[in-house]
């Protein structure tokens, strides 16, 4: 037997089941965006490297990305995320806009890291950021959009939340243990580890870094007080907002979620399933990134959740619908060789009125073809014979409801709009 090329590892192939799937999930994140009046923009699937160089932190441009040189010596990526793209997208055109700015976007990026569940190497995003706003209020609205699609989706507050800390607050606290500035970063990875090693192997991880056993306490109790929010304005802002949207259930102050991207200098919050505590998406306010592009500075807040973690917390809780696909409301068979050309011409008039149509390819007995037309899901086959083509006549048959009845040709695609019609209950 033939060996059949195996697909790249860490990519998906998308059978139309899979790609209805995630198409309903781009129709629930458009619908979402445009609710709060933002708008689609995309950007280019290459990039220079040196666009995510200090701006995206070390392991994702040394160890994630997807670096090549073109023929021209550049060093090339495949994106592996999109901000950096939107703020050298606002920064080229940074006087020409109307601020603020709301641009939302869904499209394919890569990371080269290890295949897990949830996680591939290559996935879709949804990307949204609100620009040229440095209020709380901008991220109250970003957080609340992130809820908002959670409803749409039908995830409870019960089922999932939206941790939100600040990097501001933590660095206020960093300094008053004696952190310096220059420590900071190194203490805002520390932070960003506590969940994902043991108390004991955090503990030595942190010490590694240079931290004193005091500081390292001082961290851990910081990291303990969930009434620390109350320091901190810009918490003290959203929570409000959000509690008047009748969204607060979903949103809980979490001293531990700081995210790993540098860029991030304000509000920060990371969604996740309260069962196991995966998370969904991850998102905060950055002040110094188009200014790190080349432009003027102009301060922002988004998110980004990519398409296979929401995707999994959706199956496990059964809020996937049953996405049945109809690839065309009728099938026009072809009753023989003589009947081609007409057969075609007849598809043509139905599609003309409005209806996805299917012709069949090619001559064949009619049975196959009808086995066919209802095995893919089209429900009204077009049968026309030499005599129905001769008295300008057409059979139509429900292979639904086993019906059939001969009609006026030029009333066909009526019928068949009325019957889908009556089905749909319109």
């Amino acid at each position: 037997m033939k060996t059949i090329v195996s697909s790249v590892k860490g990519t998906r192939d998308f059978y139309p089941e899979e790609m209805a799937v995630r198409t309903w999930l781009l129709g629930k994140v458009r619908k979402v965006s445009e609710q709060y009046g933002y708008e689609e923009y995309e950007g280019p699937f290459l990039e220079r490297l040196d666009l995510y160089a200090a701006k995206s932190g070390d392991e994702l441009v040394n160890q994630q990305s997807y670096v090549f040189k073109d023929r021209g010596g550049d060093e090339i990526t495949l994106r592996p995320e999109l901000t950096p793209t939107l703020a050298r997208m606002v920064a080229q055109k940074q006087h020409e806009l109307a601020y603020p700015l709301r641009w939302w976007s869904f499209g394919p990026f890569w990371r080269y890291e290890r295949p897990q569940k949830g996680r591939s190497r290559e996935f879709f995003q949804w990307n949204i950021d609100l620009i040229g706003v440095n209020a709380a209020e901008a991220d109250a609205e970003m957080i609340a959009i992130a809820v908002s699609l959670f409803k749409e989706l039908g995830l409870g507050a019960g089922t999932v939340r939206i941790a939100v800390n600040s990097r501001r607050l933590m660095d206020n606290q960093f300094s008053k243990l004696g952190i310096d500035s220059e420590m900071k970063k190194t203490v805002l990875r520390v932070v960003d580890r506590r969940d994902k090693l043991s108390e004991s192997a955090w503990r030595e991880y942190a010490l590694g870094t240079g931290l004193t056993a005091e500081q390292v306490d001082g961290i851990l109790r910081m990291q303990q007080n969930t009434s620390l929010w109350q320091e901190s304005d810009d918490l003290v802002r959203v929570f409000e907002i959000l509690d008047r949207m009748g969204m607060r259930d979903y949103v809980e102050f979490d001293p531990e979620v700081i995210r790993g991207l540098d860029y991030y200098t304000g509000v920060v919050f990371e969604a996740q399933a309260r069962s196991g505590g995966r998370a969904i998406f991850g998102g905060g306010h950055y002040d110094n990134l188009v200014a790190a592009v080349g432009g003027d500075p102009l301060p922002g807040v988004g998110f980004a959740m990519g398409d296979m973690m929401i995707s999994i917390v959706l199956r496990e809780n059964g809020l996937i619908p049953d996405l049945k696909l109809v690839p065309a409301d009728s099938f026009v068979t072809v009753f023989d060789e003589a009947g081609m050309v007409d057969a075609f011409a007849l598809a043509a008039e139905l599609r003309s009125a409005g209806l996805k149509t299917i012709v069949h390819p090619e001559a064949a007995k009619l049975q196959k073809q009808l086995k066919y037309a209802d095995r893919i899901g089209v429900r009204f086959a077009l049968i026309a014979g030499p005599d129905e083509r001769a008295a300008g006549k057409v059979t139509v048959k429900d292979l639904r409801q086993g019906e059939q009845e001969t009609i006026d040709r030029t009333k066909a695609a009526a019928y068949i709009r009325e019957k889908l019609a009556l089905a749909q209950g319109l």
